[in-house]
Protein backbone atom coordinates (compact mmCIF):
# COMPACT_ATOMS: atom_id res chain seq x y z
CA UNK A 1 0.00 0.00 0.00
CA UNK A 2 2.89 2.03 0.05
CA UNK A 3 1.69 3.35 -3.93
CA UNK A 4 -1.27 4.88 -1.37
CA UNK A 5 0.69 7.02 0.91
CA UNK A 6 -0.62 4.62 3.47
CA UNK A 7 1.67 4.65 7.07
CA UNK A 8 2.22 1.10 8.61
CA UNK A 9 -0.46 1.19 11.00
CA UNK A 10 -3.40 2.28 8.10
CA UNK A 11 -1.24 -0.62 5.93
CA UNK A 12 -1.76 -3.06 8.84
CA UNK A 13 -5.93 -1.54 9.20
CA UNK A 14 -6.11 -2.40 5.32
CA UNK A 15 -4.73 -5.74 5.55
CA UNK A 16 -7.16 -6.30 8.04
CA UNK A 17 -10.40 -5.64 5.82
CA UNK A 18 -9.17 -7.15 2.98
CA UNK A 19 -8.71 -9.95 5.02
CA UNK A 20 -12.31 -9.55 6.84
CA UNK A 21 -13.47 -9.73 3.31
CA UNK A 22 -11.96 -12.22 1.94
CA UNK A 23 -13.22 -14.34 4.76
CA UNK A 24 -17.04 -13.08 3.82
CA UNK A 25 -16.23 -13.87 0.10
CA UNK A 26 -14.35 -17.42 0.28
CA UNK A 27 -17.85 -18.09 2.30
CA UNK A 28 -20.05 -16.92 0.06
CA UNK A 29 -18.56 -19.13 -2.48
CA UNK A 30 -18.65 -22.19 -1.31
CA UNK A 31 -21.96 -21.58 -0.47
CA UNK A 32 -22.85 -21.33 -4.12
CA UNK A 33 -20.60 -24.32 -4.72
CA UNK A 34 -23.00 -25.85 -1.90
CA UNK A 35 -26.42 -24.80 -4.09
CA UNK A 36 -24.80 -26.69 -7.30
CA UNK A 37 -23.96 -29.95 -5.56
CA UNK A 38 -26.95 -29.69 -3.80
CA UNK A 39 -28.80 -29.34 -7.56
CA UNK A 40 -26.63 -32.77 -8.56
CA UNK A 41 -27.21 -34.07 -5.71
CA UNK A 42 -31.25 -34.05 -5.22
CA UNK A 43 -31.84 -33.29 -8.93
CA UNK A 44 -29.50 -34.85 -11.21
CA UNK A 45 -30.56 -38.34 -10.39
CA UNK A 46 -31.80 -39.59 -13.89
CA UNK A 47 -30.00 -40.03 -17.03
CA UNK A 48 -32.56 -37.71 -19.31
CA UNK A 49 -34.34 -34.74 -19.14
CA UNK A 50 -36.98 -32.88 -20.96
CA UNK A 51 -35.93 -29.66 -22.05
CA UNK A 52 -38.95 -28.44 -19.30
CA UNK A 53 -37.33 -30.15 -16.62
CA UNK A 54 -33.73 -28.82 -17.48
CA UNK A 55 -35.14 -25.42 -17.63
CA UNK A 56 -36.96 -25.77 -14.48
CA UNK A 57 -33.74 -26.55 -12.58
CA UNK A 58 -32.09 -23.58 -14.10
CA UNK A 59 -34.51 -21.29 -12.81
CA UNK A 60 -34.74 -22.44 -8.94
CA UNK A 61 -30.96 -22.53 -9.28
CA UNK A 62 -30.72 -18.74 -10.56
CA UNK A 63 -33.12 -17.86 -7.74
CA UNK A 64 -31.01 -19.40 -5.55
CA UNK A 65 -27.70 -18.15 -6.31
CA UNK A 66 -28.97 -14.69 -6.86
CA UNK A 67 -30.49 -14.62 -3.67
CA UNK A 68 -27.11 -15.22 -2.37
CA UNK A 69 -25.14 -12.96 -4.67
CA UNK A 70 -27.98 -10.51 -3.36
CA UNK A 71 -27.33 -11.04 0.17
CA UNK A 72 -23.66 -10.96 0.00
CA UNK A 73 -23.84 -7.52 -2.05
CA UNK A 74 -26.11 -6.18 0.14
CA UNK A 75 -23.90 -7.00 3.23
CA UNK A 76 -20.77 -5.46 1.88
CA UNK A 77 -22.66 -2.70 1.29
CA UNK A 78 -23.62 -2.29 5.03
CA UNK A 79 -20.42 -3.34 6.22
CA UNK A 80 -18.39 -0.55 4.06
CA UNK A 81 -21.06 2.12 6.02
CA UNK A 82 -20.38 0.55 9.56
CA UNK A 83 -16.71 1.03 8.61
CA UNK A 84 -16.67 4.14 7.49
CA UNK A 85 -19.07 5.38 10.28
CA UNK A 86 -15.99 3.99 12.52
CA UNK A 87 -13.66 6.41 10.52
CA UNK A 88 -16.67 9.61 10.64
CA UNK A 89 -16.92 9.04 14.62
CA UNK A 90 -13.12 9.35 15.12
CA UNK A 91 -13.10 12.24 12.88
CA UNK A 92 -16.10 14.34 14.39
CA UNK A 93 -14.32 14.17 18.14
CA UNK A 94 -11.27 16.34 16.13
CA UNK A 95 -14.29 18.46 14.36
CA UNK A 96 -12.65 17.31 11.37
CA UNK A 97 -14.67 17.08 8.02
CA UNK A 98 -13.97 13.82 5.64
CA UNK A 99 -14.67 13.83 2.20
CA UNK A 100 -14.95 10.93 -0.02
CA UNK A 101 -14.48 10.51 -3.64
CA UNK A 102 -16.62 8.18 -5.12
CA UNK A 103 -15.44 8.46 -8.64
CA UNK A 104 -12.31 6.51 -7.42
CA UNK A 105 -14.02 3.83 -6.83
CA UNK A 106 -14.48 2.72 -10.16
CA UNK A 107 -10.60 3.75 -11.14
CA UNK A 108 -9.68 1.11 -12.93
CA UNK A 109 -5.85 1.67 -11.86
CA UNK A 110 -6.49 1.70 -8.53
CA UNK A 111 -8.12 -1.60 -8.55
CA UNK A 112 -5.98 -3.22 -10.14
CA UNK A 113 -3.16 -1.73 -7.66
CA UNK A 114 -5.89 -3.33 -4.92
CA UNK A 115 -5.91 -6.45 -6.54
CA UNK A 116 -2.18 -6.79 -7.07
CA UNK A 117 -1.39 -6.07 -3.37
CA UNK A 118 -4.06 -8.63 -2.36
CA UNK A 119 -2.52 -11.14 -4.26
CA UNK A 120 1.02 -10.35 -2.63
CA UNK A 121 -0.83 -10.16 0.61
CA UNK A 122 -1.79 -13.18 0.64
CA UNK A 123 -0.02 -14.91 -1.75
CA UNK A 124 1.12 -17.59 1.24
CA UNK A 125 -1.70 -19.95 2.40
CA UNK A 126 0.36 -19.67 6.35
CA UNK A 127 -0.27 -15.79 6.20
CA UNK A 128 -3.76 -16.06 5.22
CA UNK A 129 -4.21 -17.92 8.07
CA UNK A 130 -2.48 -15.71 10.66
CA UNK A 131 -4.35 -13.45 13.33
CA UNK A 132 -3.24 -10.43 13.86
CA UNK A 133 -4.59 -7.77 16.60
CA UNK A 134 -7.46 -5.71 15.83
CA UNK A 135 -7.41 -2.43 17.99
CA UNK A 136 -10.41 -0.44 18.00
CA UNK A 137 -9.76 2.64 16.54
CA UNK A 138 -7.67 5.22 18.88
CA UNK A 139 -7.50 8.81 18.79
CA UNK A 140 -4.92 10.54 17.06
CA UNK A 141 -1.65 11.10 18.20
CA UNK A 142 -0.40 14.67 19.65
CA UNK A 143 1.88 15.08 16.56
CA UNK A 144 -1.24 14.65 14.15
CA UNK A 145 -4.08 16.30 13.22
CA UNK A 146 -4.29 17.54 16.86
CA UNK A 147 -1.32 19.64 17.22
CA UNK A 148 -2.49 21.29 13.91
CA UNK A 149 -5.79 21.98 16.26
CA UNK A 150 -4.29 23.13 18.60
CA UNK A 151 -1.50 25.83 16.48
CA UNK A 152 -4.82 26.77 14.89
CA UNK A 153 -6.38 27.52 17.92
CA UNK A 154 -3.69 29.30 19.74
CA UNK A 155 -2.85 31.60 16.31
CA UNK A 156 -6.75 32.68 16.45
CA UNK A 157 -6.45 33.37 20.18
CA UNK A 158 -3.27 35.66 19.35
CA UNK A 159 -5.02 37.22 16.96
CA UNK A 160 -7.71 37.63 19.23
CA UNK A 161 -5.97 39.15 21.48
CA UNK A 162 -4.41 41.61 19.17
CA UNK A 163 -7.97 42.74 17.92
CA UNK A 164 -8.89 43.03 21.54
CA UNK A 165 -5.70 45.23 22.08
CA UNK A 166 -6.35 47.61 19.27
CA UNK A 167 -10.39 47.86 19.82
CA UNK A 168 -8.91 49.07 22.92
CA UNK A 169 -6.81 51.68 21.57
CA UNK A 170 -9.39 52.99 19.38
CA UNK A 171 -12.06 53.15 22.42
CA UNK A 172 -9.25 54.72 23.76
CA UNK A 173 -8.48 57.62 21.02
CA UNK A 174 -12.31 57.55 20.86
CA UNK A 175 -13.00 58.96 23.90
CA UNK A 176 -9.69 61.09 24.06
CA UNK A 177 -11.66 62.94 20.84
CA UNK A 178 -14.94 62.86 22.68
CA UNK A 179 -13.71 64.71 25.68
CA UNK A 180 -11.49 66.78 23.20
CA UNK A 181 -15.22 68.08 21.63
CA UNK A 182 -16.62 68.59 25.11
CA UNK A 183 -13.86 71.34 26.00
CA UNK A 184 -14.32 72.70 22.74
CA UNK A 185 -17.79 73.42 22.64
CA UNK A 186 -17.61 74.42 26.11
CA UNK A 187 -15.14 76.49 25.51
CA UNK A 188 -17.27 77.96 22.55
CA UNK A 189 -20.35 78.38 24.63
CA UNK A 190 -18.30 80.50 27.01
CA UNK A 191 -17.42 82.99 24.53
CA UNK A 192 -20.56 83.35 22.93
CA UNK A 193 -21.92 83.62 26.34
CA UNK A 194 -19.26 86.17 27.09
CA UNK A 195 -19.70 87.97 23.77
CA UNK A 196 -23.87 87.90 25.01
CA UNK A 197 -23.29 89.58 28.20
CA UNK A 198 -20.93 92.14 26.37
CA UNK A 199 -23.69 92.94 23.64
CA UNK A 200 -26.24 92.82 26.86
CA UNK A 201 -24.30 95.71 28.70
CA UNK A 202 -23.46 97.87 25.83
CA UNK A 203 -27.98 97.50 24.84
CA UNK A 204 -28.58 98.22 28.22
CA UNK A 205 -26.20 101.27 28.70
CA UNK A 206 -27.41 102.66 25.50
CA UNK A 207 -31.24 102.17 26.08
CA UNK A 208 -30.91 103.72 29.57
CA UNK A 209 -28.93 106.60 27.98
CA UNK A 210 -31.73 106.94 25.38
CA UNK A 211 -34.51 106.76 28.21
CA UNK A 212 -33.01 109.11 30.16
CA UNK A 213 -33.09 111.55 27.35
CA UNK A 214 -36.43 110.70 26.41
CA UNK A 215 -37.48 111.76 29.93
CA UNK A 216 -35.26 114.57 29.89
CA UNK A 217 -37.61 115.81 26.64
CA UNK A 218 -40.30 114.82 28.04
CA UNK A 219 -39.99 116.94 31.43
CA UNK A 220 -39.02 119.46 29.34
CA UNK A 221 -42.04 119.63 27.11
CA UNK A 222 -44.60 119.46 30.16
CA UNK A 223 -42.17 122.61 31.57
CA UNK A 224 -42.60 124.12 28.71
CA UNK A 225 -46.32 123.61 28.66
CA UNK A 226 -46.61 125.06 31.78
CA UNK A 227 -44.30 128.14 31.26
CA UNK A 228 -45.34 128.88 27.71
CA UNK A 229 -47.74 127.45 25.69
CA UNK A 230 -46.37 129.23 22.32
CA UNK A 231 -43.44 126.62 22.63
CA UNK A 232 -45.28 123.73 22.81
CA UNK A 233 -45.55 123.09 19.22
CA UNK A 234 -41.56 122.94 19.15
CA UNK A 235 -41.46 121.07 22.18
CA UNK A 236 -43.71 118.82 20.31
CA UNK A 237 -41.23 118.46 17.37
CA UNK A 238 -38.30 118.11 19.33
CA UNK A 239 -40.37 114.78 21.00
CA UNK A 240 -41.14 113.88 17.49
CA UNK A 241 -36.96 114.30 16.73
CA UNK A 242 -36.04 112.41 19.47
CA UNK A 243 -38.36 109.65 19.20
CA UNK A 244 -37.23 109.35 15.42
CA UNK A 245 -33.81 109.88 17.05
CA UNK A 246 -34.85 106.79 19.73
CA UNK A 247 -35.81 104.44 16.57
CA UNK A 248 -32.68 105.85 14.34
CA UNK A 249 -30.61 104.75 17.54
CA UNK A 250 -32.10 101.39 17.52
CA UNK A 251 -31.73 100.50 14.07
CA UNK A 252 -27.97 101.33 14.63
CA UNK A 253 -27.74 99.07 17.29
CA UNK A 254 -29.44 96.83 15.82
CA UNK A 255 -26.76 97.35 12.89
CA UNK A 256 -23.51 97.47 15.08
CA UNK A 257 -24.62 94.23 16.96
CA UNK A 258 -25.29 92.27 13.82
CA UNK A 259 -21.20 94.21 12.50
CA UNK A 260 -20.34 92.76 16.02
CA UNK A 261 -21.37 89.24 15.33
CA UNK A 262 -19.63 89.39 11.81
CA UNK A 263 -16.75 90.68 13.42
CA UNK A 264 -16.50 88.34 16.14
CA UNK A 265 -16.91 85.33 13.10
CA UNK A 266 -14.11 87.40 11.78
CA UNK A 267 -12.07 86.48 14.57
CA UNK A 268 -8.79 84.20 14.55
CA UNK A 269 -10.08 82.57 17.72
CA UNK A 270 -13.47 82.04 16.68
CA UNK A 271 -12.21 80.67 13.03
CA UNK A 272 -9.42 78.61 15.14
CA UNK A 273 -12.45 76.96 17.35
CA UNK A 274 -14.36 76.39 14.73
CA UNK A 275 -11.95 74.20 12.43
CA UNK A 276 -11.05 72.53 15.85
CA UNK A 277 -14.68 71.41 16.10
CA UNK A 278 -14.72 70.29 12.42
CA UNK A 279 -11.27 68.15 12.51
CA UNK A 280 -12.85 66.73 15.82
CA UNK A 281 -15.81 65.77 14.05
CA UNK A 282 -14.13 64.60 11.30
CA UNK A 283 -11.61 61.82 13.51
CA UNK A 284 -15.18 61.20 15.35
CA UNK A 285 -16.57 60.04 12.02
CA UNK A 286 -13.61 58.13 10.94
CA UNK A 287 -13.08 56.58 14.33
CA UNK A 288 -16.65 55.35 14.66
CA UNK A 289 -16.19 53.90 10.63
CA UNK A 290 -12.85 52.36 11.59
CA UNK A 291 -15.06 50.53 15.25
CA UNK A 292 -18.07 49.35 12.95
CA UNK A 293 -16.05 47.61 10.44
Amino acid sequence: MAEFGFNEHHQNEAINYMRFARSKRIIRLKTIDSCFEDLKDSRLVEETFTVDEVRDMLDGLQLVVRGEVETELINTAHTNVLLLRQLFSQAEKFYLRLQTDISELENRELLEQVAEFENTEFKNPNKTNQEISKPKLAPLNEGGVSELLNKEISRLQEENNKLKGRLRTLETQAMGALDEKTRAERALKDLQKVKGEQQMATHSQEITSLEDTVAALQEDYQKSLSVNAASQRDLQDNLVSAKHDLLRVQEQLSLAEKELDRKFQQTSAYRNMKEILTKKNEQIKDIRKRLSK
